[in-house]
Order: C-alpha cells, then structure tokens, then sequence
C-alpha cells in the first residue's frame, strides 16, 4: 500500500457530531496501537507502530460527538490518507441523511478518485449512499437501516447479513455491518497492511468476538408499518396476534376483502415483503424471542409459531436468523441464563 507520509500508511478516522464514541475511540485505540501493543504485553517492550491514525472532520475544531463526549480532531478534511474510515454517524431509521454532510461527501469522493481506500461503519454507509458511491453495488450497513436502503437508496444492493463487503475499483470501497464491526475492520485492514500475524495478535490483545455468522443472528426485523395503505395495515396488525393460525395468506387475504393477486400486489407495495415472506418473518422473530427467554424445546417452539414439519422450521429459521436455533439459543444464553432443554 502506497503511503503519504513516507513513512508508515495514513488511516483517518472521519467523525461528526452524530458519531458514537465507542465507534471512534474504539477504532482510534486499536489502529494506533497495532503493531506496539502485542509485543509490550508480552515482551514487556513496545514494538512499532504500524499505523499513523489520526481524527478527521469537517473543520478540524473541537466539538460534542454523540452523548456529549469531545473530541478534538487532529485534521480537517485537507490530505489525501492512504484509507479513511466513515465512523458511524446516527441517524433515525426512517430519516435519509439528506442535505448533510456535503463537505465530508466531497472529501470522500476526492480521495476516493485520487486512489484512497474508503471504508464505512454502521449507519456511515449511509453517507457513501448519498454520495453515490454504493449505487450498483452490495453494500453493508446496520441491519436497522435495511428498510431505508430499500426506499431511498434502491441503486444500492443492501445486505443485512454481511460484517462486510468490498465494492468499487479494486475493492476500494468497504462498508462494515452494525456497530461493533469496526472491530472486523480494523483486522481486516491491519492484516492487509501489516499481514495475517499483525492481525491475529491484535485480535488476541482485545479478545476480539468472532461474528463469522454475520448481522443475521442480531437482526431484528420489523416490516414496514409506516405507509398509507389502511387495508394492510389492518392485514398486518391481524396476522402479529394470529401468525400461528392455519393458511395465514389465505386468512389475510379474506381479511382484507381482495381478490388474492390485487391483495399480493398492494400488500408488496406497502411493507416491501410478499405476504408468505412477510408471515414467515413475524414467526421467525416470535421464535427468537421464545429461544432467548426459555427453555422450550426447538421443536415445541415451531409448533408455537406455526410449523407442524421440524425440519421445515429449522430450515427456514437459519435462512432467516443466519443460524440454527440451537445455536441461536446458545448464543444469547449467557445474557439471559436459561436452563436448556436441547
């Protein structure tokens, strides 16, 4: 990787005050450190570091990120780094970011064009969005935001089961999932500039969690509630107190008083789902909440939600939470110590 500062290779950390400090600091302490802490754990000396990490944000003056912490930049948005990184930077999941942001957009776009690195955390996908530079591309971003790609950004290809996903020429561009995918990030990137071991060590420095299973097992997906269609939204606030009925399409279908292919096309045009998917998803997030807080056998769970075939149920909750539900269970068991029954 090319470098601007002849030395080591130039990271910049782009934060505004809708950033979270746990994002920011917690990418700043990392990079800056990699390269030196391992070897001062263990050997008791630093070693060098491998990084020139540094702040950036629109004026370089000091000021509130989210929660009121300060932070006082080290740069404006002058240089051209070797990779700058778009911290996460909140904004309502149904509030696109418009208008925001035009000096950090025409920044990125520049040392973009002129051979940076681009990268983005969480909701900071959202500010490539609106600079154009995800539109036919896969993009990551926190699962919440699905829906607002899904209206606002429909060039973008969003994918809420990915940590992260590489776009662009020569993959320049990379946008990591929720929040503390920074920390898959900042591996991935040591390890492309520092290699493999620069990347392990430092994974074992910050015990760092393995999210191999993606954003899914996290996710929680709430369909579009928000439209003008009365007659779905009836169909909707139906089907969350009865999705375990038999036939529930066919059931909503008659609730709503439509032939079944005008009632399948204004039901996709409201919530963005087909009425199966749409019926599968509110049994799939019925099961999780079962699987976190008892010790329900996985099958007894099915049958709760609506599945008679354990196979079919099994099959299909790892499709839509990304794993099976056992492992679903033994995932959130230590938050919420439940005596299995698996």
């Amino acid at each position: 990787m090319a470098t601007t500062n002849g030395d080591r290779p130039t990271i910049r950390l782009l934060a505004s005050a809708e950033t979270s400090p746990s994002v920011l600091f917690g990418l700043y302490d990392v990079l800056s450190t990699a390269g030196a802490v391992y070897a001062e754990l263990v050997n008791g000396e630093p070693g060098a570091q491998l990084l020139d990490v540094k702040i950036a944000a629109e004026t370089g003056q000091p000021f509130r990120c989210y929660g009121g912490m300060l932070v006082e930049p080290h740069a404006s948005l002058a240089e051209t780094p070797d990779v700058a990184i778009v911290c996460d930077m909140y904004t309502p999941v149904d509030t696109p970011p418009r208008g925001r942001y035009a000096a950090e957009i025409a920044w990125l776009k520049r040392i973009h064009a002129e051979g940076a690195i681009v990268c983005s955390v969480c909701s900071g996908s959202l500010v490539l969005a609106e600079a154009g530079m995800l539109d036919g591309e896969e993009a990551s971003g926190h699962w919440a935001y699905h829906e607002l790609f899904r209206t606002q950004y429909p060039k973008v290809r969003f994918r809420m089961d990915s940590i992260l996903l590489f776009a662009g020429d020569g993959d320049r561009i990379i946008t990591a999932g929720g929040s503390t995918s920074w920390q898959d990030l900042a591996l991935y990137l040591i390890a492309k500039i520092g290699g493999r071991q620069a990347a392990v060590r430092t994974a074992k420095v910050h015990m760092f969690a393995d999210h191999s299973d993606g954003q899914l097992p996290f996710a929680v997906i709430a369909p579009n509630r928000k439209h003008s269609d009365a007659v779905i939204g009836n169909c909707q606030a139906w089907i969350s107190a009865n999705y375990a009925c038999e036939n529930p399409v066919a059931r909503m279908c008659a609730q709503s008083g439509l032939n079944p292919r005008t009632f399948s096309r204004r039901f996709m045009a409201a919530t963005g789902y087909h009425p199966v998917e749409y019926v599968q998803t509110v049994r799939i997030e019925e099961a999780k909440e079962l699987l976190e807080s008892n010790a329900v056998k996985v099958d007894e769970v099915g049958r709760a939600v609506g599945y008679e075939d354990p196979t079919f149920f099994r099959r299909l909750f790892k499709r839509k939470a990304g794993v099976a539900p056992a492992a679903y269970r033994r995932k959130f068991s230590t938050i919420y110590p439940a005596k299995r029954a698996d």
